[in-house]
């Protein structure tokens, strides 16, 4: 079942066209690395707890391993599998490893008008590896793709910044929760294997 879901991903995202944004080329960049792997059987993704640190508007939040477009990065691509290398210790094979893009996202990152683009990227392992995470990562975690293709999974919490509170989508794994961002781009992912899940309740902003 694993196997046969990793290359139902695998063809999916070969047919699967990304939304681009067009002013992306004015705004900062980031780009993410999303990591397929078949553990003990079944198909996991990686994720990351990003660490508390003071300035930092996802501080504490579930996240993909990735970072800002730096002027020495090729492009976004180059920079999610450096921000990949330097938080968790990963370095992925760009030739063998990478099976496709999803829709580049919309952050603002405390309500910024401009904002940032964000990009994500596609990748399988199909080896072991032993993580290092470096000061911005509190906790690696894989999550099997099962816990998040099934609709009961999805759960709703508060949302608050400043005086303004919002009931928003989320996964609970294990202590974890999974929202905002990190949410958007799974809720792309895992659309492509089943189709479009009204229990998920995602709403991407394109």
């Amino acid at each position: 079942m694993s196997i046969a879901l990793l290359q139902l991903i695998e063809t999916r995202l070969d047919e699967h066209s990304p939304v681009k944004k067009l002013l992306r080329r004015f705004k900062k960049r980031s780009a993410v690395a999303m990591v397929l792997s078949v553990r003990a059987g079944e198909l996991h993704i990686l994720m990351i707890k990003r660490a508390e640190r003071e300035g930092d508007p996802w501080s504490g939040h579930m996240a993909f391993p990735g970072g800002r477009v730096d002027p020495g990065d090729a492009n976004a691509f180059a920079a999610a599998l450096r921000e990949t290398e330097e938080e968790v210790g990963l370095t992925l094979a760009a030739d063998e490893e990478y099976i496709g893009r999803l829709s580049d996202l919309s952050a603002r990152p405390r309500f910024r008008a401009l904002g940032m683009t964000v990009t994500p990227f596609v990748f399988r392992l199909d080896r072991e590896v032993t993580f290092a995470p470096n000061y911005e990562v509190a906790d690696v975690v894989w999550v099997p793709m099962e816990f998040l293709l099934d609709g009961d999974n999805v759960e709703e919490m508060t949302w608050e910044y400043k005086n303004l509170k919002m009931k928003v989508p989320c996964y609970h794994y294990q202590g974890y929760t999974i929202w905002g961002l990190s949410l958007m781009m799974l809720g792309e992912l895992l659309d492509l294997v089943d189709g479009a899940n009204r229990r998920r309740m995602h709403a991407r902003r394109r």
